[in-house]
């Protein structure tokens, strides 16, 4: 083992023996890595102006958004870069970052750019041209902004993936669409995306072909096919690609869908690697309260009778519509409560499926003038409207509709909260997000170029919230972190909506449709305006630090500025499961507790140890771990911030062993009484599940 690794692991050692950290090994592994490993494969160069030189004439970098700026102000900018005099607070820290993003030579020998040159080449990519933007972005980046893991990876590259790497996709009941959905997925598979698709329109086992009864192979076999076809489109082999499929739970084939993640599942349904989420209305937990039986239905029929696909409709509001209308067949009856426990079984055994609670998600959502959020993403947080693109024969011109990229950055809760412009912080994270956008067409995968032109969706989140609770001495779930959240969150929004109609105003440009959304006629204002203006509690006053309380009449300014100019993105706020990105800025990840005070990753054959930031011998109790914290607590923490985010927030609940499919169904009855929209993972104390690779930003 090499000596900065045994360093490193005796952190755990001495911890696990004696219960006393000794951060000094961990900085002294930091130490001995840039002696060996670091310094000794750093190319240096004579001076910046041969470093760019040398990285462009060698085809690593692109010349032309170098091209955009003079020397003498990519010189300043890499000087600023380099004056936060930036040391990696870990070992975690430093490893990740150079063995995950900064550039190497093509045969992995040399390091090309040290962490502020990175951080300087993304400002100056994602910036185009502009040095204002360009300069507040690599203050930005230095102090509390973090781009996703795709775009602080590739920003500037020659030989470079996509910006992005999460996709929604929503399949049509044809064999057209089935196999051009597969076609995308096999490409957006293959630019290292993660991928969730839509399958509640496909009409189950056994429905009817041409009139033919018994001739349909339901959605199983078509989830079979996506599994095989991200495990065949594995980013040059580095890794699988990733990918969920998403289901109504009134839909026909439902308690095949469920049982596909069991592991002891006929292998003809089985769902090795795929992930698999439910669409759960409200009516279910309705019916399940009275202990009736719920209905199956086909989306075949109602495609029939109505017009509409299955998953355009709301089957809360048309429940009983289906039942009366002797048009629409009643494939099955199931009792509501035996289904839910079984949901909670295969949750128990897999962590799968992850549950979206349809009304919670629609009734809250600005753009339901627009249409429906059918689905969400691989981690669950990107929750926006689809309307589904009709494939026709080869002959024929296909009419696309509007599927999703998601765009995504975090900031830094704690860091944050130091920075003296928190307004200007958010701003230029969204005109950030925005470039983003703007610079990203999957044009061979034409509903998501489609979408991504007309609605310049972004998603800015969050991370390190149970870091910056223990620097601010307030424990994980108490009333003070829940209290902190609300105002955090809220001034978040404030600020990214305020961005958002800025954007807006200077390109003279909003969203699609931007008329018939909640922000056009005002009502999204409702509840901001006519609240209660209240001083926060000294404790979380001194958390917030710099961060602004949002008054009443600050929104009520906003309001009338959005009705003269508008909004820009569609949408704007997602709180994804960040992870390595996490690591090297020495965070807590996203809104959640930590699952291990001083945490294991074991990566091929090393280990490398993660004391929590900010962790020393006495702030240790103010560490609970994710298993040791009251779920309940935690989903009022996550509900504090769910009313402010626009779209969803990637939520994984933990429990341990002792647990009873009783308990988790009723803590999750408790998540969508609340109106929590998504749940991710199940963790259970000492099962493993592999992390969202694709959100994990």
């Amino acid at each position: 083992m090499k000596e900065y690794l045994k360093l490193n692991n005796d952190l755990l050692n001495s911890y696990s023996s004696t219960g006393i950290l000794d951060l000094d090994k961990d900085k002294e592994a930091t130490r001995k890595y840039f002696l060996e490993n670091v310094n000794v494969k750093m190319r240096y160069y004579i001076d910046l102006e041969e470093k760019l030189k040398y990285l462009v004439d060698e085809g690593y970098y692109e010349r032309d958004f170098l091209e955009m700026y003079p020397m003498a102000f990519i010189k300043k900018l890499f000087k600023i870069a380099y004056s936060y005099k930036f040391r990696f607070p870990s070992f975690m820290s430093a490893s990740k970052f150079y063995e995950s993003y900064a550039m190497k030579s093509r045969d992995s020998q040399e390091i090309l750019e040290k962490y502020e040159d990175r951080i300087a080449i993304i400002s100056l990519y994602l910036a185009q041209g502009d040095q204002d933007l360009a300069e507040r972005a690599v203050r930005s980046i230095m102090e509390a902004y973090q781009p996703a893991t795709p775009t602080a990876l590739n920003s500037g590259k020659k030989a470079r993936g996509e910006l992005v790497s999460c996709f929604k996709l929503s399949v049509d009941d044809t064999m057209n669409s089935i196999a051009e959905n597969i076609g995308y997925c096999l490409e957006l598979s293959r630019l290292g995306g993660g991928v969730g698709t839509l399958l509640t329109d496909l009409r189950p086992l056994g429905d009817p072909i041409k009139g033919i009864l018994n001739r349909a192979s339901g959605v199983m076999p078509v989830a079979k096919l996506l599994e095989n076809s991200f495990s065949y489109s594995n980013q040059l082999g580095q890794r699988n690609g990733s990918g969920v499929v998403y289901l109504n739970i009134f839909h026909g084939d439902i308690e095949e869908f469920i049982s596909s993640k069991k592991p002891n599942a006929d292998e003809k349904i089985r769902l090795a690697t795929l992930s698999t989420g439910v669409i759960i209305p409200s009516i279910f937990f309705e019916l399940m309260k009275r202990d009736k039986d719920i209905i199956l239905f086909s989306p075949y029929d109602i495609y029939r009778e109505y017009g509409k696909r299955m998953s355009e409709i709301s089957m809360s509001e048309m429940y009983y519509e289906l039942l009366d209308n002797p048009n629409i067949r009643k494939l099955k009856r199931i009792n509501a409560r035996k289904l839910y426990t079984e949901i909670k079984k295969t949750q128990f055994e897999s962590g799968y499926p992850f549950e979206v609670f349809d009304d919670n998600v629609n009734n809250n959502h600005a753009l339901k003038g627009l249409g429906r959020v059918k689905m969400s993403n691989l981690c669950t947080e990107i929750l926006q409207v689809q309307s589904t693109s009709e494939i026709t024969d080869m002959d024929q011109p296909n009419d696309y509709g509007l599927d999703v990229s998601c765009n995504l950055g975090s900031i830094d809760i704690h860091r944050a909260t130091k920075s003296e412009h928190f307004g200007e912080l958010v701003t230029t994270g969204m005109q950030l997000l925005t470039n983003v956008s703007l610079m990203t067409n999957i044009k061979n995968v034409p509903s998501v170029a489609k979408a991504n032109k007309l609605m310049h969706s972004v998603g800015l989140g969050v991370m390190n919230l149970h870091g910056h609770l223990v620097q601010s001495n307030i424990l994980y779930g108490s009333p003070q972190s829940i209290e902190f959240v609300d105002y955090f969150m809220e001034a978040l929004n404030f600020y990214s909506l305020q961005a958002s109609m800025q954007i807006a105003k200077d390109k003279g440009e909003t969203f699609y449709r931007y008329e018939d959304s909640e922000y056009a006629n005002g009502r999204y204002f409702d509840a901001y305006i006519t609240k209660e203006d209240k001083e926060p509690s000294a404790i979380v006053k001194e958390a917030l630090g710099n961060v602004p309380v949002i008054t009443a009449a600050m929104w009520q300014e906003l309001k009338e500025q959005v009705a003269e100019h508008g909004v820009f993105n569609a949408y704007r706020l997602a709180v994804a499961p960040t992870g390595s990105i996490s690591y090297i800025r020495s965070s807590t990840a996203s809104l959640a507790p930590c699952t291990e005070r001083v945490e294991i990753r074991d990566y091929a054959d090393s280990r490398t140890i993660y004391p929590m930031p900010f962790l020393n011998n006495d702030n240790r109790h103010l560490y609970v771990e994710a298993y040791e914290v009251d779920p309940y607590k935690l989903i009022d923490l996550y509900v504090a911030a769910q009313k402010h985010v626009d779209q969803g927030i990637s939520m994984t609940l933990y429990v341990t062993d002792r647990w009873t499919t009783e308990q988790l169904a009723k803590i999750y009855i408790y998540a969508w009484m609340k109106g929590i929209k998504t749940v991710y993972y199940v963790r259970q104390r000492l099962q493993t599940l592999e992390e969202c690779v694709s959100c994990s930003i």
